[in-house]
């Protein structure tokens, strides 16, 4: 298998492709159509010379993610509206000051959800150990057992099955390119729906890097100020993104049984985070593919 240089992710009944400075959205409508949508956008990375950085080219393509996630759910949700909604409150929706503020609330929520929450649970431990290092594993362990149980929340929500069968369509396209196999609804059910450089696999590694890191950043440096303790975990938090995305990008790109090993965990939850998808769901992934991305061309040089 080789990499194929495209990723994405689902939107609301549809899946965004993205390949370096070109994205598409494509949407299967109330009247079974497929609107596709594409957009060239220069990376954050590349915009201010950093995509060369290890780590810091990570937390920028972070971010960058983050801002087309929420812009192509913005668009694909827009097709699926009530008819009552008015022009004015459209226009909000667009409004670019409106989807910075909901990328730095998403931010804040997923930082205080999953960095802040488990530090403030471990310290109720203190009546029992005072090791930093015992309470350190316990942060981490619950920081682990909250994503879980979050994702197995959401999981149940009808409209978010939806959004996880368009999530496997986006995976089992991308397989079929990166096998070699023709790009079409039939050939592409047939492969998995469970993908290395997934954004469940780098949530479950970020978790895991988020861990080892604090255990030993507050080895090495003791703090005792709870405030101070907060403010560090906010901080190290780019820092552990971009080592989290070096390593799914190493991932993705090879194939040996140390990468089967630390792809295993991801793959577990992408049990929870992918479903299989019906022959529409992929015609819209292929869709989207196809209006940025030459298949055929990369498995030329594949064969060569």
């Amino acid at each position: 298998m080789k990499y194929a240089n495209i990723g994405g992710q689902a939107v609301m009944e549809g899946v965004m492709m993205r390949h370096k400075d070109h994205y598409a959205v494509a949407v299967r409508k109330e009247n079974h159509e497929i609107e596709v949508m594409t957009e060239q956008r220069q990376t954050l990375g590349e915009r201010y010379h950093v995509s060369g950085i290890p780590i810091v080219r990570g937390v920028f393509a972070f971010v960058d993610s983050l801002v087309v996630g929420m812009k192509t759910l913005m668009w694909s949700a827009s097709f699926f509206e009530d008819e009552e909604e008015t022009s004015q409150e459209k226009e909000k929706q667009s409004d670019t000051v409106f989807m910075t503020m909901t990328v730095i609330f998403s931010l804040a929520f997923s930082i205080g959800l999953f960095m802040i929450l488990p530090f403030l649970v471990s310290n109720l431990f203190k009546s029992v150990t005072d090791s930093s290092l015992v309470l350190g594993i316990i942060e981490g362990l619950v920081r682990v057992l909250i994503f879980i149980i979050y994702i197995l929340a959401i999981s149940r929500m009808k409209d978010i099955q939806r959004l996880f069968m368009y999530h496997g369509a986006e995976h089992k396209t991308i397989n079929c390119i990166e096998h070699g196999d023709e790009l079409t609804p039939e050939n592409a059910a047939k492969y998995s729906r469970f993908h290395k450089r997934c954004g469940t696999s780098f949530l479950f590694i970020v978790m895991f890097i988020s861990i080892v890191f604090f255990l030993l950043f507050f080895q090495i440096f003791p703090i005792n100020n709870m405030f101070i303790k907060v403010i560090c975990r906010i901080l190290l938090v780019p820092v552990i993104a971009g080592i989290s995305y070096e390593i799914i990008q190493w991932a993705g790109r090879h194939d040996s049984g140390l990468v089967c090993l630390v792809s295993k965990p991801g793959f577990w939850m992408q049990k929870f985070t992918t479903k299989e998808p019906d022959r529409e769901m992929l015609e819209v992934a292929i869709a989207s593919i196809e209006a940025i991305y030459d298949w055929r061309e990369f498995q030329r040089d594949l064969k060569a």
